[in-house]
């Protein structure tokens, strides 16, 4: 384990976060209300967000929006992150290829995800909002808000997806730890849960079930509000702090990134160690590829269609332009719970249509085979989501090999899977398996949702 690795200090923390929106060379197309099919405005949202995060989602002209002081000086708990050259993977692969990763393992609760978290919950308190829901998938955003809400003083009511709850008991013992109420989704608690428990008694849910029911509560719940986790623009605008210290770092290193990879589900991970390189490419300086690494068991992004759909199972929330595999998509039961949902973000699926971000679908067996041999060279053990992120640099590596090429590679390991050991037992044990969806399911899932124009 020969790695080496890249330190900023606390004064080389960004004080603004950098928003995509205002270089990107086209605008994404509008989020609709669904019943007037209408374009949204900030104050839209204001019945179901923070006021502030409403106004960042829908800002498309201030290229920095300043980071808060109190935010920031939460982020000193962690941040800077370490930029790592992972010399030992780069030995195990034979390659000539330099590889990076941004380490965001670090954090308190082991995942970038408090990037946001922190966010969000100030700009709740702020607004005099005592109570907020979420939904979580494999529990790494539910515990950086549970961390985050009992920072700011907010009760927090988690909706964890079912197969996750039990998959990974831990995740949900870190949230409850904090503080956080953690609801297994579906639930009989709301008006959605209840409906998807009766006509499907066994359904394991997904993140559109548990956001349906999150989004319910919050409605329904005097004095509270829904913060999400990923998708949304304001969500990827508070993430851009891992790729503003990657480039600082990268330029410590002496490199410039030919690929950036992330894994990617919803896209907070993928944004923001993505979009920070991007503004370079949008100027004409660089050249850089962006890689989205999605399971091949939820691929949106490399199978899905470009429509405008809900971001939940049930419907409650705007129609969002989205790669999207369906609302009512049952993804399988994988371990990079966090991957699994059926769309994306508005702004990566617009630049995705552009060509301007690849992506990449692998199998579960392959993001496991990854990890280990991540685990044995780089000495971490990485989450299964983080660990698409790891096959697709492999991959990359592995093709420089072929082409005799020494491309940087930079990839994001979003988290660490020191609570998914349960998974590894399994891989370990020969008993897990791939799974790729039929078209067919593609296509009727996403039937009668409204193109693009």
């Amino acid at each position: 384990m020969e790695s080496k690795k890249f330190i900023l200090q606390e004064r080389d923390i960004p004080t603004a976060w950098y928003n995509v929106m205002a270089e990107m060379p086209t605008k994404p197309h509008p989020m609709l209300n669904p019943g007037t099919k209408q374009p949204l405005k900030a104050e839209d949202l204001y019945p179901l967000f923070s006021k502030e995060a409403s106004n960042q989602e829908f800002n498309m002209d201030d290229k920095w929006i300043e980071i808060p002081d109190e935010v920031r000086e939460m982020y000193k708990i962690w941040r800077p992150t370490p930029l790592v050259r992972a010399r030992g993977l780069e030995k195990a692969l034979g390659t000539k290829a330099h590889i990076y990763f941004k380490n965001e393992s670090v954090s308190p609760v082991g995942s970038h995800k408090l990037n946001s978290a922190i966010a969000q919950a100030y700009y709740c308190k702020k607004e005099g909002v005592t109570n907020i829901t979420t939904e979580t998938g494999a529990g790494q955003w539910g515990a950086a808000l549970s961390m985050a809400a009992k920072h700011f003083g907010l009760d927090l009511a988690v909706y964890m997806v079912k197969v996750s709850y039990n998959q990974k008991p831990y995740r949900r013992s870190i949230m409850q730890t904090y503080g956080a109420e953690v609801i297994a989704s579906p639930s009989m608690s709301t008006k959605a849960g209840r409906k998807i428990i009766t006509d499907h008694p066994n359904y394991q849910g997904s993140l559109g079930t548990a956001i349906s029911e999150a989004v319910e509560l919050a409605m329904s719940t005097p004095n509270c509000k829904y913060v999400l986790g990923s998708v949304l623009n304001h969500v990827a605008l508070h993430q851009t702090v891992i790729g503003l210290e990657a480039e600082k770092q990268m330029e410590m290193a002496g490199e410039y990134p030919d690929v950036v990879i992330g894994c990617f589900g919803g896209g907070s991970n993928f944004s923001g160690i993505s979009f920070p390189f991007m503004r370079h490419n949008f100027s004409g300086d660089k050249n850089t590829r962006f890689i989205a690494a999605e399971p091949a068991s939820c691929p949106k992004l490399t199978k899905g269609e470009l429509r405008y759909d809900f971001g939940d199972e049930a419907g409650y929330t705007p129609l969002i332009p989205m790669y999207t595999l369906g609302h009512n998509f049952s993804p399988a039961n994988i371990h990079a719970g966090g991957l699994r949902y059926h769309g994306a973000g508005a702004v990566v699926s617009q630049l995705r249509s552009e060509g301007m971000i690849d992506a990449v679908d692998i199998p579960q067996l392959e993001t496991f085979e990854a990890a280990t041999l991540f685990a044995r060279s780089e000495g971490i053990i990485p989450a299964p989501e983080s660990s698409h992120a790891i096959a697709a640099a492999i991959r990359e590596a592995k093709k420089a090999n072929e082409e005799g090429t020494a491309p940087v590679i930079l990839f994001n390991l979003s988290g660490h899977g020191l609570i998914d050991m349960a998974a590894y037992d399994q891989y370990l044990a020969g008993d897990l398996t791939n799974y790729e969806v039929p078209d067919a399911e593609i296509k009727a899932n996403t039937e009668g949702l409204q193109g693009l124009n």
